[in-house]
């Protein structure tokens, strides 16, 4: 029944191809409710045998809808219609001048069974899986060497259903490393927006090795209990914009990445040009915004501003090792409220882990020209820990215009420092010696250009 049921999916599908008849029917058949779209073609899921119960599976559906729509990509693209319901689906791709659009009460669910997302070869700039060694599942939504492509939608819902994965980790279950909700790879000008990403079994937004990406007006989500999940992950991106959003997640909020160890060094595509702003974050045991410790491919050109962060272990993480390489510099942080954080500033240079043996010890990484000015902190425990590397310290760390108030007396100091160095004005607690020596001034520190030169049309 199943197969005879997928038959005439297929048969339908190349009926409509022929006939070119689905885009005049999904008009007559939604009329008003297909939302004024910037595509001139539109298809909607149910043209396509999908079937939003929450129980039937609507893998084969999406793919076919997909491979529709690439019919009009010379045309000016085509929208993919997903109205209300619960549709089921394990892994799917996307082509390039598509816009997916999801209407309000609309849920892409994650299909819980392994087999549904299927196994594909590590990142070029990793060695392994983010969890083992080896290959790893793929993300449940895909761009694979994508141009002009869309994710929004009225308020929809993708839910990665990631309970079962976050189970299977726990319990040394796994045999590939977790999917992603949405992952992008070498791909251009890509929107994401007016959504709720919820329960990824692992990271929820990942564009790697992508230029010209805007995330704004989103919401994401886990369990923050749930293990090792992130919200967006800009991962060897040029020209990335993070806006108007809510993130809350159990590890990391916003994690900012370029490649791991000789992986990463080999591959040689840096992160650069990213501007956050407007977000609120939240990482229950993580930092609320990070940068590493895979970063080997280097990250620079950073403007970050206008940012609440509450309930998190940590508010900002710049993680790296030795042996690792790579550099993070030129790195702005201005205007942020900080309220429930047990370490403000994290700075760590020992980091240990490696995706494999084979790395090389003298490849150093640089931390160089960060600056964070313009905070404000309460029930903070500890202001800041700076820990660079023996014989590699991280120079030109800049603060200016910090007040904390620190709430843990069991701590002998709210600063703790080794091997850095840099400048501090109007910070409160005042902190290490090495951030306010006579002879550091401001001119060692980094400021960048305005938003507007940065920012993604």
């Amino acid at each position: 029944m199943k197969r005879l049921w997928r038959l005439q999916v297929v048969l339908s599908w190349v009926l409509a191809v022929v006939l070119g008849s689905v885009h005049g029917h999904v008009r007559r058949q939604w009329g008003e409710q297909v939302p004024r779209e910037s595509r001139p073609h539109s298809v909607t899921i149910t043209e396509f045998g999908a079937v939003g119960d929450g129980r039937t599976l609507n893998t084969l559906p999406f793919q076919n809808a997909v491979f529709y729509a690439r019919s009009f990509a010379d045309k000016g693209g085509a929208q993919l219609y997903v109205p209300k319901g619960r549709w089921l689906t394990g892994s799917f791709n996307l082509t390039s001048h598509l816009t997916l659009f999801l209407e309000k009460d609309a849920i892409i669910m994650g299909a819980e069974e392994s087999s549904q997302w299927p196994i594909v070869e590590p990142l070029p700039s990793y060695g392994q899986g983010l969890d083992l060694p080896g290959p790893r599942h793929r993300s449940l939504i895909n761009g694979y060497n994508l141009t002009d492509v869309v994710i929004t939608g009225n308020n929809g819902l993708i839910d990665g259903q990631g309970s079962v994965w976050w189970n299977w980790l726990r319990s040394h279950e796994l045999n590939h490393s977790r999917p992603h909700l949405v992952e992008f790879l070498y791909s251009e000008e890509i929107v994401i927006s007016n959504l709720t990403f919820l329960n990824s079994p692992a990271w929820s937004i990942h564009p790697m090795y992508c230029s010209n990406v805007k995330v704004h007006n989103v919401t994401i989500k886990t369990l923050l209990d749930a293990p090792l999940t992130d919200g967006i992950v800009p991962d060897s991106c040029l020209n990335v914009c993070i806006e108007d959003s809510t993130i809350s997640v159990s590890h990391e909020a916003i994690s900012v990445k370029s490649g791991w160890d000789k992986y990463g060094i080999s591959i040689g595509r840096p992160t650069s040009d990213i501007h956050i702003s407007r977000v609120d974050l939240q990482a229950s045991s993580g930092a609320a915004l990070a940068f590493g410790s895979e970063m080997s491919g280097g990250i620079s050109c950073i403007h970050v501003d206008h940012l609440r962060i509450h309930g998190s272990d940590k508010g900002f993480s710049f993680k790296t090792t030795p042996d690792r390489g790579g550099y993070i510099k030129e790195v702005v942080i201005s205007d942020v409220e900080i309220d429930g954080i047990r370490v403000a500033i994290e700075f760590i240079g020992n980091l240990s882990s490696h995706p494999d043996d084979d790395f090389d010890p003298s490849e150093l990484p640089v931390i160089d020209q960060i600056t964070l000015k313009n905070m404000v902190g309460t029930n903070i425990s500890v202001a800041g820990v700076l820990s660079g590397i023996d014989g590699d310290p991280f120079t030109a760390i800049c603060l200016s215009n910090l007040s904390f108030s620190i709430t843990d007396s069991a701590h002998s100091s709210p600063w703790s420092c080794s091997n850095v160095s840099g400048y501090s004005e109007s910070v409160f607690p005042e902190p290490c010696s090495e951030l306010y020596a006579p002879f550091s001034n401001s001119s060692i520190c980094f400021s960048l250009p305005s938003y507007s030169a940065l920012a993604v049309a």
